[in-house]
């Protein structure tokens, strides 16, 4: 291994805990609709995804480049103490999203972070600002609008083809079509996530001088990264989980194979030609899509409307404070040790309050305080009807009984009877 110094060493240390919040932050993107379909158990799910995402790490170094050498300008001057400020102002903003159960972009965080830190430390000549637009800020618009169409195309098309036959039919053929396109989600996150991380380190690397400007990442920096992100994937974002797989819609396995399909199509080939894409928010449009697909089905716009502020407040938030990290990170070792202390106190503060209410694999397909119905939903209700001889399931017959109720707990077993449902509010 190169020689690394005391300061490109904790800023390694970093990169690979903000790989690991990415991990567990991330892992609704593929195994959500999974698990809340039960297609798989908790456990075995993230079991899986996390050995995929250790392979897609190994897939491809497109994505790592970008990060390394092509938002941040190398020869600007950046030293590893930027770095290391945006790397502490973008785990804070993972850890802040995930106690809110928000999936919000782990890769803008990044983003933000870095840019953050950098102008900040050396200005705005340390950013390259065409390369921000064309391989993050047009990406972070178009990729889950494309993914949510594609995904109403092939829930109508899925629904389409499978007239005429019982959900019991085909529920056991799409629930292992929900397996396959959940490890292709899972394996097209480890090539798009899991480099940022390596670009990071390269990016480290190069500004202490141990590898040369526009290197690919050494076989090490691939290593650590796959790893640290499959461990934080096997924990499991079970917060995140909950909201992906129950709040925004109610998932049958139709629409969970066609929203996963349709994630890993796009992630696949943003990650071929190298755009740093938010995994997060294409599965979530993906998810979206596949409740617009299905007639009859509720979309909880005030959770997708959070979600999508949240979207929008990443890149400014982990960017400033990444800034106010790198102000303190500036004066030297003293800053720098300030920032770290700073940063450990904030991230034990948060898990405290997570602990206040736990979510994990046992409760995770539990739904939290009843969300009220929108004008939206209702509108979209009674333009789209349940289709002719379809069986609602246990959700939808609550909430048309009570329309204030919103998302009822229940179990694939326990389909209300209209007597049942007229009578119990939840």
């Amino acid at each position: 291994m190169e020689h690394i110094t005391l300061l490109i060493g904790i800023v390694i240390v970093t990169a690979l805990v903000f790989d690991f919040t990415n991990g567990f932050h991330d892992t609704a993107n593929a195994m959500a609709t999974t698990i809340s379909t039960g297609a798989l158990g908790p456990r075995v799910a993230v079991a899986m995804s996390a050995v995929l995402n250790l392979v897609g790490a190994f897939l491809s170094v497109e994505v790592a480049k970008t990060i390394s050498g092509g938002i941040i300008d190398e020869d600007s001057g950046i030293r590893p103490e930027v770095i290391f400020a945006g790397l502490v102002g973008a785990i804070l903003w993972n850890l802040v999203t995930w106690l809110a159960g928000l999936p919000s972009s782990s890769s803008h965080a990044l983003f933000g972070g870095l840019i953050g830190a950098t102008v900040v430390s050396v200005g705005l000549d340390g950013v390259n600002g065409d390369a921000i637009v064309m391989k993050v800020l047009i990406p972070a618009v178009a990729a889950p609008v494309v993914a949510g169409i594609a995904t109403v195309a092939a829930t109508r098309l899925t629904y389409r083809l499978g007239r005429g036959r019982s959900s019991e039919d085909t529920a056991k053929g799409y629930r292992a079509g929900q397996i396959a396109s959940a490890a292709l989600v899972s394996l097209a996150h480890g090539t798009n996530d899991a480099q940022k991380t390596m670009g990071v380190i390269t990016l480290a690397l190069v500004t202490g001088g141990v590898v040369a400007p526009d290197s690919d990442p050494p076989l090490w920096v691939i290593v650590s990264a796959g790893l640290a992100i499959a461990l934080g994937t096997y924990l499991g974002g079970w917060r995140i989980i909950r909201t992906m797989g129950k709040g925004i819609t109610d998932i049958q396995p139709p629409q969970g194979f066609a929203a996963q399909t349709g994630a890993a199509t796009v992630i696949l080939a943003s990650s071929h030609i190298g755009f740093a894409l938010s995994t997060t928010q294409v599965c979530s449009g993906a998810v979206m899509g596949a409740g617009v697909g299905r007639k009859g089905a509720v979309v909880r716009w005030s959770t997708a409307g959070r979600m999508v502020v949240a979207w929008v407040l990443t890149l400014p938030a982990a960017g400033l404070v990444a800034g106010g990290a790198a102000l303190l990170a500036d004066q030297g070792n003293a800053g720098i040790t300030a920032v770290a202390v700073l940063a450990v106190l904030a991230c034990g503060a948060i898990w405290a309050l997570s602990r206040r209410k736990p979510v994990d694999h046992t409760n995770v397909n539990e739904v939290g305080a009843p969300e009220p119905v929108g004008a939206v939903t209702a509108a979209l209700r009674s333009v789209a009807p349940p289709p002719a001889g379809a069986r609602p399931s246990a959700p939808e017959s609550a909430a048309e009984a009570a329309p204030e109720s919103g998302i009822a707990e229940h179990t694939p077993e326990q389909t209300p009877t209209p007597a049942a449902a007229s009578s119990t509010t939840r």
